[in-house]
């Protein structure tokens, strides 16, 4: 199976879409939701009803676009786990239809829908909206970070210390304990987003200049990956290694604006306490 052409009228095919998904199934639902629209998927997590029409558009019009790939939504596999092994085959469509769904749940921004394609598990396109403001950032393997039709470079804030956003919701509490106590101190530290599809922005937009990760779910981060490394900036496993969306089950990642920032914080990480 050859790899489609991810060229800008692919891109814009993609951009439409997800566009589409936003306007009908996400906006008209902001600061709308019954109390009966939101559900509570595990401690700390809901979905809506926003997010399964959402990805009901979505996984249909990508179908269409390219009939050859899978296709793995949040929500569908959240709901039968024996479709993450379709990230293991060649082509594969990766989708979070509402990404940031506990914010859009509470009626406040951030949130976006983010789209990635991978084939047999390394990711070589990604495309990321912002819902409410429109920013449409996207990547492709060797092809450069864009935002809209602009080439992007990361950048750093330019701050010392470094700016960082910490994600430690999910780490065991010794682990989250070494981090604060030993990592912590060493940046400036502000809240994370609770969205991928605005953290990764931020670290190429010189907002942000590290940040971790603990839970690495495809559809949370396959997109923004790309988008960092293609603009400069570097994502990867804690020890270094490419982050693949075949890996679902494995943990720890870390983001920078600058691969000399990735290299600090790597280091610090590798010497907490164990």
């Amino acid at each position: 199976m050859s790899r489609p052409d991810l060229n800008a009228s692919f891109t814009a095919q993609i951009e439409a879409i997800m566009r589409k998904a936003s306007q009908d199934a996400i906006l008209p639902r902001y600061q709308t939701l019954a109390a009966s629209e939101i559900v509570s998927k595990a401690p700390d997590d809901v979905v809506t009803v926003a997010d399964k029409d959402s990805e009901e558009i979505l996984a249909a019009a990508l179908e269409d676009l390219l009939p050859e790939a899978a296709i793995v939504g949040e929500e569908a596999a959240s709901a039968d786990p024996a479709i993450f092994d379709r990230l293991r085959e060649g082509l594969c469509w990766i989708v979070d239809p509402l990404d940031g769904t506990n914010n859009f749940a509470q009626g406040k921004a951030p949130f976006g829908v983010l789209v990635a394609l991978a084939d047999s598990g390394e990711t070589i396109g990604g495309w990321i909206l912002d819902c409410l403001t429109g920013r449409f950032c996207h990547a492709s393997t060797a092809g450069g970070a864009f935002i809209g039709g602009e080439r992007v470079m990361a950048r750093p804030s330019g701050q010392e210390p470094a700016i960082a956003a910490l994600a430690t919701g999910y780490m065991q509490p010794e682990e989250r304990d070494a981090v604060l106590e030993h990592i912590a101190p060493q940046y400036c530290l502000v809240d994370i987003p609770r969205c991928a599809a605005e953290q990764y922005p931020r670290l190429v937009l010189g907002q942000n200049d590290v940040s971790i990760f603990n839970r690495t779910l495809p559809w949370d981060h396959a997109a923004g990956v790309l988008f960092l490394n293609e603009a400069g900036g570097r994502a990867a496993r804690m020890d270094g290694s490419a982050y693949r969306v075949d890996e679902w089950d494995r943990r720890g990642m870390v983001g920078a604006s600058t691969p000399r920032l990735w290299d600090e914080l790597a280091e610090r990480i590798a010497r907490l306490p164990r």
